[in-house]
């Protein structure tokens, strides 16, 4: 399949000592980077006018646990780019392997990746999102803790291991009526 991206041969051109994986479904492509390498592309993806992606829309995780296809590692990050200026889309996703087998309880050290906070300042909020629901720690967040659940919350909700009925944090809620509050 040849991908007729106008972003891709600037990427190219710009690491070629980086073999990048490039995938399109339904019109959009995805590239595969290292994750060692995530800020350095990200910040030649905003900045050469080839590219100029100045918006990042959306930055999520994905959890490949019990995927019914081969994935080279449990979880992805995703960055979603937009370029106004060359009204161009680009998906990033970084793969991650986890080393702990704790179902999220403690913090694993090869779930890094570095931050983009920098580049794009939206970042930070939606890398405490990533954090809080799937453990994955960006290197060099300005606040990385926690954004939906409570500071002490037993684990990462949105982790395919993750119990649907929750580890008990439910029963011990207070119940409340209508007339309580």
């Amino acid at each position: 399949m040849k991908l007729d991206h106008p972003t891709l041969p600037v990427l190219k051109a710009a690491f070629p000592d980086i073999t990048f994986r490039v995938s399109e479904f339904r019109g959009q492509v995805t590239v595969i980077v290292p994750r060692e390498r995530i800020k350095d592309v990200c910040r030649h993806l905003r900045d050469d006018p080839n590219c100029a992606y100045d918006m990042l829309t959306d930055v999520t995780a994905v959890d490949y646990l019990n995927y019914p296809a081969q994935q080279p590692a449990r979880f992805a990050v995703v960055w979603q780019l937009a370029s106004y200026p060359k009204e161009t889309r680009l998906r990033l996703k970084a793969y991650l392997e986890p080393s702990l087998d704790t179902s999220g309880i403690e913090a694993d050290p090869e779930l890094v990746v570095d931050t983009v906070t920098d580049i794009w300042p939206t970042a930070e909020w939606l890398e405490r999102e990533v954090f809080d629901m799937f453990g994955i720690r960006f290197k060099g967040h300005p606040d990385l803790r926690r954004i939906l659940m409570w500071k002490d919350f037993p684990g990462h909700p949105l982790r395919k291991d993750y119990p649907l009925r929750g580890r008990g944090e439910r029963e011990e809620h207070r119940v409340m009526g209508r007339n309580s509050a």
